[in-house]
């Protein structure tokens, strides 16, 4: 497949061009129809707010709230009243609202809505439709309107739902810096400015066809309108490092000598390979969160993994396309010239990651424990992990939405943002007097008010003294469910935002750890297919629990406690977003899952040339530690742009993701993964016989060796190169008279009668692997770079043979 896009690269490209602006056409054209579900059938809150509906059908339609206060004097001055009366009557007669309904009305409760002191006054407006289906226009229109009354002294600020939407960030503004921040670590990684923007150009395709086929979607099923930000999050991270991983391998086997067609299927057919299996551990971690049965994740599973397929696909079909469109020019301009001046390079792994990787052989002891405990302490503040939801209160403080919330909480005291109502259906007026009467001796209630009974439900507002974040306030709702209610002797249900999302946060919380087991345990599977091993997915899967045990503690302390919160422009903290914690659980161990395919596949491969535990370990980290890093990198700055998106669960989300990218790839799988593997030793891919026999086999990654040819891409016999079945391998390592490693030497294996079975260069550390087709004879030949080939007759037997190497002046001296 990817030679046949290669070749019919123009072809490709018009239709991934097509794709994307027809969807984005109907997309943009249908516009889009997100709402937010968090009720759950069956709960308190979703019942009481079903009797509410019966009670006032129609009454569909958001409200919003434009709040003023005076600095001096009192809002029933007529000065005031002269200002803002023609505002309301002007919003009052717009299309799209219901009905204004403010304090200087000659209706009952009109004057409630000014506070004790007389300083600050609010009127309520009826939207006719949901908030999220309210036209952008009329939101600011309300707005503009309001605030026009204000100055002299007169502050006018506008809250709600539907206001709330249209102060959200300018669309796009994350996704670009992040892409930004993303293309400097590319160039960096890179060299090249066409190699640079081979992976934004694939991730811009697969995120901006998620996002207009997400929109398109919306008006069939439900999606929040936080599914399209974590879907861009989510695509533009795994777009580009998937396309970085691909292009990497591309440009180092051109850098080997390769021509261009050659190494695109190379880099398809391993890291090509890798990426599919990724992408697939990423969706299948996503789909995890359909086990909690929660309507409002449904749709963010639809957008983020709509996202991530169309981002594999991208870079398995349009990213070979694009490779040749650039041909070499996919290496930097120095790089073309070396290659066309000295030929190809030495397959050397960089000294950094070479040493590096040699002292987490070392001391993997001493790794492992500093890695546990700066894990633990990062861990800590997960054990004061409190559930809830944010409001309006979280928003930045120049936000009028924002302003408004402060000022109902000075003006009316802090729990009036959050009203619970308690409703009741057949219920008498002494029933009502009764539980009326024992609310308004609670403590924690502020005011409490029966409304008229409509359709035989009885209706009971009740301001609590705390805010809707509180932990008083959750309290307060048990005691009214608990204790108020049966004490009355009312049959009744306690409703209103603040209780839909306690009510949410609770059944998070039980279904979260079914939820935790499934991916877990899919993931545990997979890698046990894919390695045919029992530790390396079980420490995969701990190290997952860690690396979100990490992340999240983080996420506790700076926003549940607020630690350097002000430093990404808030100023207020709360309690974590109920679905946040099984939203970022699947990515964090989609992600996770990625990186460990990554680096174990290399250490699997050398695993079965050599059965050498501790040189797999070391190669593996050596060869992908950096390619890793960088994916990781790149990850994190993607993650971190989104703090500008001005939305807390994005903001959160971000940041946590951000963490939790970093922890996984500098610590866990730089320096904790590794260090274990070399302790626990051949063990790492101990699997019993009966188990092996029954699973079904998967090539995560496939060979480098294009049919019929060795790795070094000569002619080969049959089942010559690569990890033959059934046969052997001969490893070791080159030095020179003093013991230095020789790294680029050209080691081939022969067959006695001279025909090349194997080709490879030796690694910086001078490390080298040949595969031999079976036990038997062979001849081995060694050369520097340049010089004379010296041979010598080895014996392979079932095993691998170690052959380690000495070059001299005047021969080689085979040990």
């Amino acid at each position: 497949m990817a030679r046949w896009c290669y070749q019919h690269r123009l072809v490709v490209l018009v239709l991934w061009v097509g794709v994307l602006f027809g969807v984005g056409a109907v997309g943009t054209s249908a516009g889009s129809d997100y709402s937010n579900d968090f009720a759950l059938p069956g709960t308190d809150s979703t019942r009481a707010n079903e009797l509410l509906e019966k009670a006032r059908p129609g009454g569909a339609g958001d409200a919003g709230t434009v709040v003023w206060r005076v600095a001096d004097g009192s809002v029933r001055d007529a000065d005031v009243r002269s200002r803002i009366e023609p505002a309301l009557r002007e919003i009052a007669g717009m299309d799209g609202i219901g009905e204004v309904s403010g304090p200087y009305a000659d209706e009952p409760g009109a004057a409630a809505r000014i506070s004790e002191d007389g300083r600050t006054a609010y009127a309520e407006v009826a939207f006719a439709q949901r908030a999220n289906s309210v036209p952008t226009e009329l939101a600011e229109a309300v707005v503009d309107t309001a605030r026009a009354a204000a100055g002299d002294g007169l502050r006018v600020e506008v809250g709600g739902q539907a206001i709330a939407r249209i102060q959200q960030a300018t669309g796009g503004t994350s996704e670009l810096v992040g892409i930004a921040a993303a293309a400097v670590v590319l160039f960096l990684a890179f060299g090249s400015f066409f190699a640079m923007l081979l992976p934004i150009v694939v991730a811009v395709f697969g995120v901006g066809i998620g996002l207009f086929s997400t929109m398109l979607l919306s008006h069939g099923t439900g999606i929040p309108d936080l599914a399209p930000l974590l879907g861009s999050l989510v695509g533009l991270g795994v777009g580009i490092d998937y396309a970085l991983f691909i292009v990497t391998r591309h440009r180092r086997a051109l850098l080997h000598g390769e021509d261009p067609v050659t190494s695109v299927g190379v880099a398809l057919n391993t890291a090509g390979r890798a990426v599919v299996f990724a992408g697939a551990t990423v969706c299948i971690a996503l789909a995890g969160m359909l086990v909690m049965n929660l309507r409002f994740l449904d749709g963010v599973v639809i957008a983020t993994t709509l996202t991530v397929v169309l981002s594999v696909l991208a870079a398995v079909t349009l990213l070979p396309a694009l490779l040749g469109f650039l041909g070499p020019r996919v290496l930097s301009r120095r790089q073309r010239r070396r290659l066309a001046e000295e030929g190809p390079e030495r397959g050397a792994t960089s000294g950094l990651a070479v040493r590096w990787s040699g002292q987490v052989q070392r001391r993997p002891k001493s790794l492992v424990a500093l890695a546990l405990v700066a894990l633990t302490v990062l861990a800590l503040p997960v054990l004061s992990l409190r559930l809830g939801a944010t409001d309006q209160g979280n928003h930045p403080e120049g936000q009028t939405t924002r302003q408004a919330y402060d000022l109902l909480a000075d003006g009316f005291g802090p729990g009036f943002n959050g009203p619970l109502v308690v409703v009741a259906e057949g219920a008498g007026p002494d029933a009502v007097r009764r539980l009326t009467a024992r609310v308004e001796g609670d403590e924690g209630v502020a005011r409490v008010s029966a409304l008229p009974p409509a359709g035989g439900v009885s209706v009971v507002q009740i301001v609590p003294t705390t805010s809707p974040q509180s932990e008083d306030t959750d309290r307060l709702i048990d005691r009214l469910r608990n204790d108020h209610l049966p004490r009355a002797g009312v049959d009744g249900h306690v409703g209103g935002v603040t209780a839909v999302f306690k009510d949410f946060a609770e059944k998070t919380g039980e279904r979260l750890p079914y939820f935790v087991a499934a991916i877990v345990g899919l993931g545990f599977v997979l890698l046990l297919i894919a390695f045919r091993s029992l530790l390396v997915p079980l420490t995969a899967a701990v190290m997952n629990l860690v690396a979100a045990a990490a992340s999240f503690g983080v996420v506790v302390a700076v926003f549940q406690w607020g630690w350097g919160l002000e430093l990404i422009g808030l100023d207020r903290s709360g309690p974590i977003s109920a679905f946040l914690p099984v939203i970022m659980l699947s990515l964090l161990f989609g992600l996770s899952m990625d990186y460990q395919v990554f680096l174990v596949s290399r250490m699997h491969e050398e695993w079965m040339h050599t059965r050498d535990n501790a040189r797999a370990v070391r190669v593996g980290l050596a060869e992908t530690s950096r390619v890793i890093n960088s994916a990781a990198l790149i990850m994190i700055c993607v993650f971190l742009a989104f703090v500008l998106s001005g939305d807390m669960e994005a903001v959160v989300a971000g940041a946590g993701l951000a963490v939790a990218v970093a922890v996984d790839a500098f610590i866990l799988r730089t320096a904790l993964v590794p260090a274990l593997m070399h302790l626990l030793g051949r063990s790492n891919w101990w699997l019993p016989g009966w188990l092996d026999r029954r699973l079904p086999h998967l090539a995560v990654e496939g060979s480098e060796v294009p049919p019929g040819t060795g790795r070094s891409g000569t002619a080969s016999k049959p089942g010559a190169g690569g990890p033959a079945t059934g046969g052997s391998a001969v490893h070791g390592f080159i030095r020179t008279v003093e013991g230095g490693p020789v790294a680029g030497a050209v080691v081939t294996l022969r067959s006695v009668d001279g025909g090349t079975l194997d080709r490879v260069r030796s690694l910086a550390d001078g490390s080298y692997v040949l595969a031999a087709p079976a036990p038997g004879a062979y001849l081995l030949g060694v050369a520097e770079e340049g010089g004379a080939e010296h041979t010598r007759r080895v014996t392979t037997g079932d095993g691998p043979l170690v052959q380690d190497v000495e070059l001299a002046e005047d021969g080689v001296d085979v040990r």
